[in-house]
């Protein structure tokens, strides 16, 4: 148990840098510049044992960006790192490491949600994990008439997105623990590990008819009943729950 806290995601990051600051010290003697890219390509290397990209990505970057800065503003606290640290904690808390990095829905990404997820008048619809706002206002354009809300872990994301996007209701929650019963469609943009557990909440948990919508991952051997390309290359990914026990429908 000891040991999978302390390899856990984000301590796994932090041990990543820690180890990249540990040679660039060691290495001084060296040279500035030889340390330094020693130090990178140490990070670079452990950094490749965490499972995901945006994770190889961050504990790669740590040492580098975090170097060059403290190099070029060397009459900085040190303790300035822990202030910042605290700081994006506090906007991106533990928990929320576990869940799909904070990147925005593009522009114009849901436009032909419409024609392929149509919704009765006054549906509610719900941007699971909602960041920073940006689904929920591709939702409020493809969704014209549509009571559209999003739940965000985050407190000052969830406070962010509802400022951002004062036609959307935005609350602060987590979304597994909310229940997804009155929606008639719900959009997630979260990562490929999650959408098992997605599609196995909505298929417990969705009325008969809502749909699940999905941007860039898809669901594991399950069939849309849509999906299109956008400008940025990703996918978006229109499914039709089915509740266990329930009858396939005829394809």
């Amino acid at each position: 148990m000891l040991r999978h806290r302390l390899t856990a995601w984000p301590l796994s990051a932090l041990w990543v840098w820690l180890a990249a600051w540990a040679v660039r010290m060691l290495a001084q003697g060296a040279g500035a510049e030889l340390a330094w890219l020693l130090g990178t390509a140490v990070g670079g290397a452990l950094a490749w044992l965490h499972p995901t990209p945006w994770r190889r990505v961050m504990a790669a970057a740590g040492f580098p960006v975090s170097a060059l800065i403290l190099g070029g503003q060397e009459h900085l606290p040190a303790w300035l790192w822990l202030v910042l640290l605290a700081l994006l904690w506090w906007l991106y808390p533990r928990r929320s490491w576990s869940e799909a990095p904070l990147f925005p829905t593009p522009v114009g990404a849901l436009t032909p949600l419409a024609a392929h997820a149509p919704l009765p008048p006054g549906a509610r619809v719900l941007d699971a994990g909602c960041g920073l706002g940006d689904g929920l206002r591709e939702l409020l354009h493809a969704c014209p008439g549509a009571a559209v809300e999003g739940v965000e872990w985050s407190r000052p994301l969830a406070w962010l997105a509802r400022w951002r996007v004062p036609g959307a209701v935005v609350r602060r929650g987590d979304l597994w623990a909310d229940h997804w019963a009155a929606f008639a469609l719900v959009y997630v943009f979260q990562r490929p590990e999650s959408m098992p557990r997605v599609w196995a909440k909505a298929c417990d948990e969705m009325a008969e008819g809502a749909w699940l919508v999905s941007l860039d991952f898809a669901v594991p051997d399950v069939v849309p009943v849509a999906s299109w390309s956008i400008a940025s290359g990703q996918t978006v990914w229109v499914y039709r729950p089915v509740r266990k026990g329930a009858p396939k429908r005829a394809k």
